[in-house]
C-alpha cells in the first residue's frame, strides 16, 4: 500500500515538473501536376504545445483554427483536422482549378511561420507570420497575434489585458496621431488612413515584446495595400498604467 501511494506521488511530481513546453513542427506539400516554374506549394512551421494536457490542447486548437482561417480558400467548408490535411487541401484546391482552367498559368503559394514570441508567468504570445498567393496582382502578407493564459490555455481577448479598454484606446489614439502626424483637431482619416466610420480603433493584433506592446495593423486594415502595414510601439513605462498583467 505504501509502495503504491509512493509511486502515485512520484508520477504526479514527474508530470508537474514537465510543465508547458513548445516544439516547432513543419508540414510541407506541393502539387503533383506537371510544373516547371512557380510550382504551387505550402509550408507550415508552427509551435505545438506539449506536456500540459488540456492546456496544450486548448492552445493547439486555437492556433490550428487560426492557421486554417489563413490557408482555407475553398468554396466548401474545410473539414481538415490536422496540418497535414490542411496542407493537402490547399494543394487539392489549386489542382481542381488547374484542371478546370488548364490554359491559365498561375501558381499558388502559402508560407506560415509561427513562433512563441513572448512568454511570462501570465502570458504566452504566439506570433504567426503568413504569406499567401492564389492568383491576382500580388499575394497577401500579414501578422497574427494569439495571446494565451498559460494556466488555462485559453485565449485572452485584447480588452481583458487592460484595466480599462476604452481609456487605453484613447491613449493609443493620442500616440498613433503623434507617430503618424495626424493633427489632434482633425478626423483620424484626414491624412489618408482608412479607419471605419472615421473612428480610431486599436489594432486586432497586439504583440508583447521586451520593450513594450505593439499595435500592428496589417495591409488593407487601415491603409492602402501599397502603404504596407502600420505599427505602434507603446513602451511599458507608459503601458503599465493601463495593463492588468504582462
Amino acid at each position: 500500500m505504501k509502495y503504491t501511494l509512493f509511486s502515485l506521488l512520484l508520477l504526479m511530481c514527474m508530470s508537474c515538473s514537465k510543465g508547458l513546453d513548445f516544439e516547432n513542427q513543419s508540414f510541407e506539400k506541393s502539387t503533383n501536376l506537371d510544373c516547371t516554374e512557380n510550382c504551387p506549394s505550402i509550408k507550415i512551421d508552427i509551435p505545438v504545445a506539449k506536456n500540459a494536457g488540456t492546456i496544450s490542447d486548448s492552445i493547439n486548437n486555437n492556433v490550428f483554427t487560426t492557421v486554417k482561417s489563413i490557408v482555407d480558400f475553398g468554396d466548401k467548408p474545410n473539414h481538415s483536422k490536422n496540418y497535414n490535411e490542411l496542407a493537402q487541401s490547399f494543394i487539392q484546391n489549386y489542382e481542381k482549378i488547374k484542371r478546370d482552367f488548364p490554359r491559365d498559368h498561375f501558381g499558388w503559394e502559402a508560407k506560415i511561420e509561427g513562433e512563441v514570441k513572448y512568454k511570462s508567468e501570465n502570458i504566452i504570445n504566439i506570433t504567426i507570420n503568413h504569406y499567401t498567393f492564389t492568383g491576382g496582382a500580388h499575394g497577401y502578407a500579414g501578422l497574427r497575434s494569439l495571446i494565451f493564459d498559460p494556466k488555462t490555455g485559453k485565449k485572452i481577448p485584447n480588452e481583458k489585458l487592460f484595466k480599462n479598454w476604452n481609456l487605453f484606446k484613447v491613449f493609443a489614439e493620442t500616440k498613433f496621431r503623434q507617430k503618424y502626424k495626424i493633427p489632434k483637431d482633425q478626423p483620424i482619416n484626414s491624412t489618408g488612413m482608412f479607419f471605419e466610420n472615421d473612428v480610431f480603433q486599436a489594432a486586432q493584433n497586439l504583440f508583447f515584446t521586451n520593450e513594450g506592446i505593439v499595435l500592428h495593423y496589417n495591409p488593407y486594415e487601415i491603409a492602402a495595400y501599397v502603404d504596407g502595414s502600420r505599427a505602434l510601439l507603446i513602451k511599458y513605462e507608459e503601458a503599465n498604467d493601463y495593463l492588468i498583467t504582462k
